[in-house]
């Protein structure tokens, strides 16, 4: 089984250096690591530049562009995806690949867990919300949703649903949108042991985006995918 890893940067020139070595440090290493560079102004390429790594570009802004292009070119059976800010423990490809190898799912999601959260809030430096919120969205959804920080799913399947996944950020919420599409042709696995470390720089700077435009767009694409199903 063969997995490429995609990792998604626009101006992560202070996290990509801790990104890219936890990924060449896996004891199971990736057979290709792919860093989408969506139009960074910063360091980062330069940085990306001294790893062995396939450096794309996409000049569409946004996550959704970025996401697709990077699937489009993965080459290997399984795309893996973290964020630019996470960084994967050492057992992460391994657990990808074990998992895909026991069931015949069509997807993979896992934990997350914040790093830099302040010192007071250190009891949430946990992978409890995380897990609490993949089990609840199983609920709404059908399956477990996946975290753009921390999955994975097979070429084929991305293969399958690529045209009909949603273009546009603020349109959908990227995560639900695919958890949506791939729900409807097979299963999405969750395993709590496959956790990624990732930064809370978000909700520490824009609150709002996380709590509540996050939770709107979660809604339009409950909404969009309902529609289609009637």
């Amino acid at each position: 089984m063969t997995v490429s890893v995609v990792v998604l940067a626009h101006n992560e020139e202070k996290y990509i250096k801790n990104c890219l070595e936890g990924l060449i440090g896996q004891e199971e290493k990736p057979d290709e690591i792919i860093v989408v560079n969506n139009n960074c102004e910063d360091k980062t390429i330069e940085i990306c530049k001294k790893y062995p790594v396939r450096i794309i570009k996409e000049k569409t802004q946004g996550i959704i562009a970025a996401r697709n292009t990077g699937f489009d070119v993965a080459k290997y059976d399984i795309i893996a995806r973290c964020d630019a800010d996470s960084f994967a423990p050492p057992d992460w490809i391994k657990k990808i690949k074990e998992n895909f190898s026991k069931k015949p799912i069509a997807a993979l999601g896992g934990p997350l867990v914040p790093y830099d959260l302040p010192f007071k809030s250190l009891s949430l430096k946990t992978t409890f919300f995380s897990n609490a919120y993949s089990y609840a969205a199983k609920k709404i959804y059908k399956n477990h949703v996946l975290m753009g920080a921390n999955m994975a799913l097979r070429k084929s399947t991305w293969n399958k649903i690529r045209l009909k996944a949603a273009i546009k950020d603020h349109h959908v919420h990227e995560d639900v949108d695919i958890t949506m599409l791939i729900g409807k042709m097979g299963e999405i696995g969750f395993d709590k042991k496959m956790i990624m470390a990732t930064s809370a720089r978000r909700i520490k700077r824009k609150p709002h985006s996380f709590f509540v435009q996050y939770p709107v767009r979660m809604l339009k694409t409950y909404r969009r995918h309902s529609k289609n199903a009637d």
